[in-house]
């Protein structure tokens, strides 16, 4: 089975972000990360990443067409992006929002997400590990 994984602004500089928050693996490393725990869970991982949020949109349409589950990070979309949100909550899939840092312990700013509320679950704080969390959580949610 196929899932779709969606990566927001930013995700693919994480080479040179702040490696006490984003951890230290590069955007290639994070994906080939990604791919193997899908592959071990049965899963055909199709990883993107945009800076643009009419791209992220697009994507989540394509995914609400052809029923695939989603993992999102929306990044720094997460905290105001009601159309990101709007489109995600056409799912009829499974979604999970993931985050590699734990927003609700850094800036005040970053402590509401407006993708929560239409996800089946969020997981965050956990650096790349999030993500294996997430695909773990996808494969019981299918069953």
């Amino acid at each position: 089975m196929k899932i779709l994984v969606i990566n927001g602004p930013n995700l693919s500089r994480l080479d040179i972000r702040d490696s006490s928050i984003y951890g230290d693996l590069n955007y290639g490393e994070l994906k080939n990360l990604i791919e193997i725990s899908a592959k071990s869970h049965g899963f055909e991982a199709d990883i993107r990443q945009s800076d643009d949020e009419a791209t992220i949109i697009g994507w989540l349409h394509e995914a609400v067409d052809k029923k695939y589950p989603v993992i999102i990070n929306p990044a720094a979309f997460t905290h105001y992006s009601y159309a990101i949100r709007d489109a995600a909550e056409l799912l009829t899939s499974p979604l999970i929002e993931v985050h590699l840092s734990n927003p609700i312990s850094r800036e005040e700013f970053r402590h509401t997400s407006v993708i929560s509320g239409v996800a089946n679950g969020t997981i965050a704080g956990f650096g790349p590990n999030s993500y294996v969390l997430a695909i773990i959580a996808l494969k019981n949610l299918i069953g």
